[in-house]
């Protein structure tokens, strides 16, 4: 399982010893809000780390819970899935993080780091993500990742901002 860093984060794979940290941010209202619309139960996060483990194993990859260097506190979770929601098959990647730390410019930091795995480890020719139309944080994440948007799209029977970019296009525009 890969572990990936950056300046500031550790990213892990998320295992069972993330699970008071992964409650505390999957739990919270305000995280939930534009994702799915309700907290994690206890039984969802536990059901959750179990099929993720179980993604890491099967092919390698999945999420990570995203950990601060200078405290080691668990401030969020990212991931690079493979889940055949998209026509063209492609590797969806996401992030979301505790309130206490939005506006730091950790989940750009974190999906900069997650989108070099994919293109580069994964050697995936398209990333693409998805979020509620009215989730302008993470829209800007995706546009400062360089990715454009495609539209609204239905994915698992919810409308979805979409945004994409290609292999070519990332290695193009990252330095």
């Amino acid at each position: 399982m890969t572990t990936l860093t950056t300046a500031r984060l550790r990213l892990e794979p998320v295992c069972s010893g993330h699970y008071a940290g992964l409650r505390v941010l999957n739990s919270d209202p305000a995280v939930m809000r534009l994702i799915n619309g309700k907290p994690e139960t206890p039984e969802e996060t536990t059901a959750m780390i179990e099929r993720v483990q179980g993604r890491w194993r099967s092919i390698g990859y999945s999420w990570w819970s995203i950990l601060e260097q200078e405290s080691g506190e668990l401030v969020g979770a990212g991931c690079i899935q493979h889940l055949g929601h998209d026509p063209a098959n492609a590797h969806e990647i996401g992030w979301r993080l505790r309130p206490d730390r939005w506006g730091r410019g950790y989940a750009s930091e974190a999906a900069r780091r997650m989108a070099a795995f994919a293109f580069d480890a994964l050697e995936a020719p398209l990333l693409v993500a998805i979020c509620n139309p009215e989730n302008s944080d993470s829209i800007r994440v995706m546009e400062r990742l360089g990715m454009r948007y495609r539209g609204i799209e239905t994915w698992n029977a919810q409308l979805v901002a979409v945004h994409d970019i290609t292999a070519q296009a990332w290695r193009s525009e990252t330095p």
